[in-house]
């Protein structure tokens, strides 16, 4: 058998697709499961352990009918049986009726999209995410409950992050881990994601009070670095991790008593491995993107700008004043 789900979106939308793809694959243990991925989201197949090849299209850019139809003849030329798509718009499910995929699954909801589906299934936003994207599985029959976030760190990445742990000079005591940056994309597009460096020192300085031992380390990702920059700068006692690639950022993840983050791929990482989080969120819904958990905690802007979350309310939930 041969599976293959379309997933636009970034690495988050990836991470919370996971227990779909897990779930698949324990169902259809000998099954070929391949996806459709924009280049930037390539990455996160890297810890997840389902998924056989990722297939690079970039869904938001302007696809001309030429790179429609390279997809489309990928797509047919593989021959497969079961096709899952996360999107609404009628023309992948049209795509997906050309390739001749005998099983078409998506979201009821779209007139003109439903008449390419061969299952559709009904389309619960308010929901958290993950078990969104897990009801297309209704579609083949699989009504189990929506498994938790898992991932799988490579052996290579455990063993970066703990040489890094010792050149940060923080091996096996513990830290805070801080992720204030966004996606290039996010930024690009003026989502309001990044909380200003102002209220990250507030914070900051607020644990080197309470906790002058307690290492915290902040994560420089590819997009991030005039945020570092300046944070480091406001706050010269910070460490600096540059992970290069999504395994070496959960490894360094995995690693933490804490993350401080904002609504971004780490968040959804920190989930995967079980770690306490605190994440900050301006227009985006908290309930959509984190699961019900003592452990994981969003705090929503009341205005929907993030850099109006007093950085005195983030404290009193990191120390339950």
């Amino acid at each position: 058998m041969r599976i293959v789900a379309l997933v636009p979106g970034g690495i988050g939308d990836q991470i919370l697709f996971f227990p779909t793809l897990d779930d698949l694959k324990r169902t259809y243990p000998d099954a070929q499961i391949d996806v459709v991925v924009e280049p930037r989201a390539k990455g996160a197949y890297r810890v997840c352990n389902s998924v056989d090849e990722t297939i690079p299209f970039d869904f938001k850019d302007r696809n001309s009918p030429a790179d429609w139809a390279n997809l489309l003849g990928v797509i047919r030329d593989r021959y497969y049986d079961i096709a899952l798509s996360l999107g609404q718009r009628w023309g992948v499910g049209f795509l997906l009726w050309l390739t001749g995929t005998p099983i078409r699954i998506g979201y009821a909801g779209n007139a003109a999209g439903q008449l390419f589906l061969t299952n559709t299934v009904p389309l619960k936003p308010e929901q958290y995410a993950a078990s969104m994207y897990h009801d297309l599985l209704q579609g083949l029959g699989i009504n189990t409950p929506c498994p938790e976030l898992s991932i799988n760190i490579p052996k290579r990445d455990l063993e970066w992050a703990e040489a890094e742990q010792k050149r940060l000079g923080i091996p096996g005591s513990g830290y805070v881990l801080i992720h204030g940056g966004s996606s290039e994309l996010a930024q690009v597009k003026g989502i309001d994601k990044i909380y200003p460096v102002e209220q990250w020192q507030e914070i900051v300085q607020d644990f080197q009070q309470r906790q002058p031992d307690l290492p915290l380390v902040v994560v420089q990702g590819p997009d991030d670095q005039e945020f570092v920059a300046a944070l480091t700068k406001a706050c010269p006692n910070l460490k600096v991790t540059p992970p290069a690639d999504v395994g070496k950022l959960a490894a360094i993840i995995a690693g933490a008593n804490l993350l401080l983050c904002t609504d971004s791929a780490p968040m959804h990482l920190a989930v995967a491995l079980k770690v306490y989080t605190l994440a900050l969120f301006g227009p985006t819904d908290p309930a959509k993107l984190l699961p019900a958990s003592d452990k994981f905690l969003g705090i929503k802007s009341p205005t929907e700008n993030i850099a109006d979350i007093d950085p005195q309310v983030v404290l009193k939930q990191v120390w339950g004043g």
